[in-house]
């Protein structure tokens, strides 16, 4: 079909560039509102430093961590997202079942996030060999604010995975308040997500982690 109007007589670099003009005001007003919905969970991320998160740790009180469990996205397959480490290795997410995954997504400014790396940190050593731990910052800063952190608090058993321009966020919903932890199966499927921080070293979590285990419920 001819096309009509205006854009009829416009030449195909203008509509090219139109069409890019219009993806970047899209994918700027996704990013606002998963920062939106970042700071309704974890208060703001002015900085690189996390309110409070100086004051929470792996002893903070178990009713201190109210996530929830949703159930409603089980069977989705692992994101097709490449994430990055500060020295450049990447990782095809989609690429990586095989053994059970818990993603976790998680900023340096966040608080319940910060509280949360301590618990992961140690259930990543605890669990080694049976579920492996992908833990994912979402700073806009990247390496700038993921290595002072890692080595301000030593956590050596988690990896250092970036996801700066927000492309996995997105693939969750865009608005998803951090932080967020999706179990996956051997088959890289959806278990179920924890929507806010959890206590991890706590045994109703290992219950929960068993049903992405072989044979697990």
């Amino acid at each position: 079909m001819m096309a009509e109007g205006p854009s009829a007589n416009r030449p195909p670099h203008i509509a090219l560039e139109e069409l890019t003009l219009l993806k970047t005001t899209y994918r700027s007003a996704m990013l606002a509102v998963l920062v939106a919905g970042a700071l309704a969970g974890c208060d703001n991320g002015a900085g690189d430093e996390a309110q409070g998160g100086d004051q929470v740790s792996s002893e903070t009180g178990a009713e201190d961590f109210t996530g929830t469990i949703d159930r409603t996205f089980a069977g989705d397959m692992l994101p097709e997202v490449t994430l990055i480490d500060p020295d450049g290795t990447t990782l095809a997410l989609a690429e990586a079942a095989g053994t059970p995954i818990l993603l976790n997504l998680w900023a340096t400014w966040c608080a319940p996030c910060v509280a949360e790396m301590p618990m992961l940190d140690e259930l990543a050593a605890e669990m080694d060999g049976q579920v492996r731990v992908l833990t994912v910052s979402e700073d806009i800063n990247g390496a700038e604010a993921v290595v002072p952190f890692f080595e301000r608090h030593g956590l050596a058993n988690l990896p250092r995975w970036m996801d700066s321009t927000n492309d996995l966020a997105f693939k969750f919903g865009g608005g998803a308040s951090l932080p967020l932890t999706v179990l996956y199966d051997a088959e890289g499927k959806e278990v179920w997500r924890m929507i806010g921080a959890y206590h991890w070293t706590s045994e109703d979590a290992r219950v929960l982690i068993a049903e992405g285990l072989p044979g697990g419920a």
